[in-house]
């Protein structure tokens, strides 16, 4: 997998993720909803980590800068 999220990328999933997390454990977001959500941040979680975004390669789309 070569890598098409840039930082900024990363940071934004990443702070969705913790919010939603946030959120869901506080009781704010509950039911279906809320189990949706928070694997979306699950899924937006592990994107960040791994630097590649799935939905982004058949689009041809890349946040990250080249050299």
């Amino acid at each position: 997998m070569k890598k098409n999220m840039g930082p900024t990328d990363k940071i934004i999933r990443s702070f969705i993720a913790v919010v939603i997390a946030v959120l869901y454990f506080t009781g704010t977001i509950s039911g279906t909803l809320g189990l949706i959500l928070l694997i979306l941040g699950g899924v937006f979680l592990a994107t960040s980590f791994i630097s590649f975004c799935p939905l982004y390669a058949p689009f041809g789309i890349s946040t990250c800068k080249t050299k």
